[in-house]
């Protein structure tokens, strides 16, 4: 299994339509870096986000989620309460190749300041918007800057195709669109 370089993610990107819209230089002047790196991709976060709350005195069950458990917020800059998080996505959209795993990493910026981007690895064939959760771990609120970078994507690609893919097994996030919320 290796890391592959920019050269390959530039060429999938471009040909198969791995990753759009897709930046082939890092920006970086005046916002957190997002676009193509040395070995993987920085995604950037869209202006959607679920804010956890416990207004409504919510549970949260993945088993059964209330959508009471959080708001809906449209915004270039979302302010996270302290000890909380918020569910956002991608401004891009992955098509994975059978070949490869992905996984993600958050940016050194926003670790920095106590905030922890997690997400799950992305499956051979998965294809769709990357929902992120955003971790306020500090006593202050926190903000997350839409439409900049969020985290970074690390391609491994395997050494063979897997016998069953994400798409053979027509897995319950496939193809997923905005910010999608946990299905059993």
């Amino acid at each position: 299994m290796s890391v592959m370089p920019d050269t390959w993610i530039r060429e999938m990107a471009l040909t198969k339509g791995m990753i759009e819209p897709f930046t082939e230089k890092l920006q970086r002047e005046g916002v957190i870096s997002y676009g193509l790196s040395s070995y993987g991709y920085d995604a950037r976060v869209a202006p959607e986000f679920k804010i956890f709350t416990n207004v409504d005195s919510a549970v949260v069950d993945p088993k059964q989620f209330s959508e009471k458990s959080f708001v809906d917020r449209e915004t270039d800059v979302c302010v996270i309460p302290p000890n909380s998080f918020a569910l956002a996505r991608t401004v891009e959209y992955f098509r994975i190749p059978r070949d490869t795993l992905v996984i993600c990493l958050g940016k050194s910026t926003y670790a920095r300041c106590g905030i922890i981007v997690n997400v799950t690895p992305l499956e051979p064939e998965w294809e769709g918007h990357v929902t992120l959760e955003f971790s306020n771990t500090t006593p202050l609120p926190a903000k997350i800057y839409a439409n900049e970078g969020a985290c970074q994507f690390i391609f491994l690609k395997g050494d063979s195709p897997c016998e069953t893919s994400y798409g053979d097994r027509a897995g319950k996030y496939m193809g997923q669109k905005g910010v999608t919320l946990p299905k059993l």
